[in-house]
């Protein structure tokens, strides 16, 4: 038997210019060969997972609404400081992170405006308080109207005119502030808007 016959030989071919050395591979014999039949579809289980757990989403949404309102009525309460400032951005921000994944995208735009105001407003106390109410409201009716048929476009008109306004206020307030323009003028990265 020549060495290129036995399994796990040195496998070396001659051709006029050169030589090809193929090695034997040791990881094949590791390699378990599963029928079609068994594969595992971790894309399936994932979303398996998600629809089990989609009852809970609303509950969950809720939750984070009521935590942004907490947040804001604390601003209310006490004014903008460093603790108040985190707490209404945090619950804002982590809205704007699992609305779209909770079904609520609409939720999602309008609490990535408010947290465009609050990392780019000069002076939160020069903030209009309205502008901030509307969007707490509009997040909270969005939260809680998702249901209704007719919500969905509503939700996505007012997240957009949220967004306008909010971004007309950002742009007078940064005018002696071209970094900030830059950052205010860009598109939204908010997923479904």
């Amino acid at each position: 038997m020549a060495a290129k016959d036995k399994p796990g030989a040195i496998e070396v071919k001659n051709f006029d210019t050169h030589f090809v050395i193929t090695q034997p591979n040791p990881l094949r014999k590791m390699l378990l060969r599963v029928p079609d039949s068994t594969l595992d579809d971790p894309v399936a289980r994932a979303e398996k997972a998600l629809e089990g757990l989609s009852g809970e989403f609303k509950t969950w949404m809720a939750v984070e609404a009521d935590r942004l309102s907490a947040a804001h009525a604390a601003v209310k309460r006490d004014g903008f400081n460093d603790d108040t400032r985190e707490e209404l951005f945090r619950a804002a921000h982590d809205i704007k992170g699992d609305a779209a994944t909770f079904g609520y995208p609409s939720a999602a735009a309008a609490a990535d405006s408010l947290c465009r105001i609050i990392e780019h407003a000069p002076d939160l106390d020069a903030v209009p308080a309205d502008l901030i109410g509307h969007h707490i409201n509009a997040i909270q009716a969005i939260v809680r109207e998702r249901t209704k048929l007719d919500t969905v476009q509503v939700a996505s008109v007012l997240s957009k005119q949220l967004r306008g306004i909010a971004d007309e206020f950002l742009i007078r307030a940064n005018r002696d502030r071209p970094e900030h323009l830059e950052a205010v003028l860009a598109p939204s990265i908010v997923p479904g808007e």
